[in-house]
């Protein structure tokens, strides 16, 4: 049985929502949900967000952090360590990759490692441009004249 969407035709009748139709279609691609490493993401107010991954057994320089355009991407990786023979080995430390997709206007502000936590601020800036604006009334001209369009006027 086929659970696949076909988004064909989305294509043929949307201009300008490519991003979104692939951001639909490459989440059902995703055949094995990785759930290494676990990571919260909290809202902390209107246009501020926080991931939180807990990426123990990891220091800052085995761990890399990049935004382009609007996917966030982390990645970890160590060396492997050889000091004996394990018996067991229960504290994964094997290499991840991960990675979020960002709505437009979305940068990431900092990150921080304390505690086994990485901890990444995220906050969304709309461009004052792209923002609700208040449009001013402008009353009639002051002679108590009907505005007139041009082509209502006669050419002398």
């Amino acid at each position: 049985m086929r659970t696949e969407l076909d988004f064909a035709p989305l294509y043929r009748s949307s201009i300008g929502f490519d991003r979104l139709i692939d951001l639909l279609s490459n989440t059902q691609r995703l055949n094995a949900i990785e759930t290494w490493p676990a990571y919260d993401i909290v809202k902390t107010s209107e246009d501020d967000y926080r991931i939180t991954m807990a990426v123990a057994g990891f220091g800052e320089g085995d761990l890399d952090i990049t935004q382009e355009r609007n996917v966030l991407v982390i990645k970890g990786g160590k060396a492997e360590e050889l000091q004996g023979e394990y018996l067991h080995r229960g504290i994964a430390g094997r290499s991840f990759e991960r990675k979020f997709e960002l709505a437009d206007h979305v940068r990431v502000e900092g990150a921080d490692l304390k505690n086994g936590l990485l901890t990444i601020a995220l906050k969304r800036e709309v461009p004052e441009a792209m923002k609700p604006r208040k449009i001013e009334i402008v009353a009639a001209s002051s002679a108590g004249e009907p505005l007139r369009l041009e082509a209502d006027r006669k050419v002398a």
